[in-house]
């Protein structure tokens, strides 16, 4: 169990664009400044990601959003038209959830089905731009018939979403703690044994290379457990949720991904469970804070301290965010200057200027 669980849970905790106006509204700027600085605040906080979850009946979709996402606050509705009333609508703030029916029931019902997704695929906004930013393929890892899936992902999914078909879509192994039967589920680590891992990783590979195979193209799936409770009492944590998040960050375009933390469920024990092969606390850290970056280039001012933490140089700080110290956010966006990237750095030094 790693303590960057409390900080992933933090961030969430209030809203980051609404503490960044209160910011600004209060500083001693000029009338002129703070409104060059509202409206490109307000530009930012504009944004909406749109999150497409696809998959077999029972993989797991419904628990997974809920355990990735504050669902408490959502506003749930269906497809906007005829084509996609089938389809689950979740509102949450500055983020869209489209949860599409469970395929592989019947024949009839996944025609009718693939073809209010690709409905939902196809549409754009009033800039060519597509409105689906990422779709997410729900696995079942206990399961051994996975050919609707795949031809799910072959047939339907990569050859509509276009040139960036790699970067639009997302591979999520869920219910590792079901494989081979639950035998091997370390119950007390809420990990999987070596054997398990291993059949794990095998697994994933196979998956990656039957669509490489088909598709020509490569993705690296994640596996991982959603965690359920039955009656209010939790059966089953999460697994490598914060590695869920991490590649979902990296798959949400970069100027987009500090939307999601406002969304972030604040259950601690969702967030503390994951595999060891990197510091993924570390990682979603770190793309939040490349988001902040791009997002509040024109409020840098030159000698301005953030909730009273420096970024490392003396003289260049980031300024004009005292007031999104929110529940612990300035661990996440105050970070040592060894740790800093050479492109964060140029960019503050960027900003600065």
């Amino acid at each position: 169990m790693n303590n960057g669980k409390n900080e992933i849970v933090n961030f969430a905790q209030g809203n980051i664009f609404n503490s960044l106006r209160d910011e600004i509204i209060n500083s001693s700027l000029s009338e002129d400044e703070k409104e060059q600085r509202l409206s490109a605040l307000n530009k930012a906080s504009g944004q909406n990601i749109n999150l497409m979850l696809v998959g077999a009946t029972g993989s797991g979709k419904s628990s997974t959003i809920n355990a990735l996402f504050d669902m408490r606050v959502a506003r749930v509705g269906v497809g906007v038209d005829p084509e996609t009333k089938d389809i689950q609508k979740y509102d949450l703030v500055n983020l869209t959830i489209w949860d599409t029916p469970g395929l592989g029931d019947t024949v009839d019902k996944d025609k009718k089905h693939l073809k209010q997704i690709v409905q939902k695929l196809s549409e754009t906004d009033g800039q060519g731009n597509m409105v689906i930013d990422l779709v997410m393929v729900v696995l079942d890892a206990s399961s051994k018939d996975l050919k609707v899936s795949f031809d799910l992902i072959n047939n339907t999914l990569i050859p509509i979403l276009g040139k960036d078909k790699d970067k639009r879509i997302l591979i999520a192994i869920n219910q590792s703690d079901m494989a081979m039967k639950g035998r091997h589920w370390n119950h007390e680590q809420n990990a999987p044994d070596v054997v398990l891992e291993d059949f794990l990783n095998k697994k994933s590979d196979s998956v990656k290379n039957r669509i490489l195979d088909a598709t020509g193209v490569t993705i690296e799936p994640i596996c991982y457990c959603a965690g359920y409770s039955d009656e209010n009492t939790v059966r089953q944590n999460p697994y490598n949720l914060t590695k869920l998040l991490y590649y979902i960050l990296l798959a949400v375009p970069l100027e987009k991904r500090l939307l999601l933390a406002n969304n972030l469920n604040m259950n601690e024990k969702h967030w503390a469970f994951n595999d060891e092969k990197m510091d993924y606390y570390e990682a979603v850290k770190g793309e939040f804070f490349e988001s902040l970056l791009s997002n509040i280039g024109v409020f840098a001012e030159k000698g301005a301290v953030i909730g009273g933490y420096a970024i490392g140089i003396p003289g260049i700080i980031i300024g004009g965010l005292a007031g999104a110290i929110v529940g612990g956010l300035h661990s996440l966006i105050i970070m040592p200057l060894s740790k800093l990237k050479v492109s964060q750095l140029f960019q503050i030094l960027k900003l600065w200027k």
